[in-house]
């Protein structure tokens, strides 16, 4: 082999070589990307470079690479190293339209049932199941299952004075996707006081016959309406024919 021809050869050696290292790098960098988005918590990178089987210091010097080359770009998010791991982040100026859109995620896909039921749930808990329902005068047995599935509602315990029948209350979920801090901060009930012929509506849907105090306040309202609704159910002979009666009513929530 000639000078000439030794000497291409070794270039072309030289950069065989260098195109190898920038497509390892290039595909550590990948592998990383993939492994930090779904991560849910900081992951170090002896963690990663142990998935990866690649050396510690080259996993180190990507993932460095990678959130410079992410900050350098503007993007809309971030690379961070926290808590002893690196995780992804979303860019900090971007956080009001994603406080918007992450809490529309479930309250947008809410039917008017189920706000009517999370509602009673959120002033009323603990409440069981029959509570609810005396409140709005039809079955809210699926709607609750939905909340639940939903994870805005959750159950709180046993009612031992009401045959052992499950509590519901809100879930901190709830307060997040409504922006609230605690359950307190949901507006006072005498903002959504019914008038006289909604009041009358759910008499005649309860089967109350008996008038109610004119300055009842909301919150009182609807214990007396439960409390007429139950001593209406026990007078026909049992609870099962009140709810018996009450099925032409139920509502279908798709």
């Amino acid at each position: 082999m000639t000078t000439t021809n030794l000497d291409t050869a070794n270039s072309n050696t030289a950069n065989s070589g260098t195109a190898n290292l920038e497509a390892t790098e290039t595909t550590i960098q990948s592998a990383l990307e993939a492994l930090l988005f779904v991560s849910d918590e900081p992951v170090t990178s002896a963690q990663l470079a142990k998935i990866l089987n690649h050396d510690l210091i080259e996993v180190d010097e990507a993932l460095r690479t990678l959130a410079e080359s992410y900050a350098q770009d503007n993007r809309g998010f971030q690379l961070r190293e926290v808590a002893g791991g690196w995780r992804m982040y979303t860019h900090p100026a971007h956080a009001p339209i994603i406080e918007a859109y992450v809490l529309s995620w479930d309250t947008r896909k809410l039917s008017q049932a189920a706000l009517e039921v999370l509602s009673v749930i959120a002033y009323k808990q603990p409440v069981t199941r029959a509570g609810v329902n005396a409140v709005r005068g039809v079955s809210s047995e699926s709607v609750i299952s939905s909340l639940i599935e939903k994870g805005l509602v959750r159950e709180l315990g046993r009612d031992a004075h009401a045959g052992n029948a499950i509590l519901y209350g809100t879930t901190t979920t709830f307060l997040t996707k409504f922006g609230l801090k605690s359950i307190e901060d949901l507006p006072p009930l005498e903002d959504f006081a019914p008038d006289e012929q909604t009041q009358a509506s759910i008499k005649r849907r309860l089967g109350v016959t008996t008038d109610l105090p004119e300055d009842l306040s909301p919150d009182d309202l609807s214990e007396e309406l439960a409390s007429s609704s139950a001593g209406s159910a026990n007078r026909t002979g049992s609870a099962q024919d009140a709810d018996d009666a009450s099925d032409d009513d139920v509502r279908v929530v798709d």
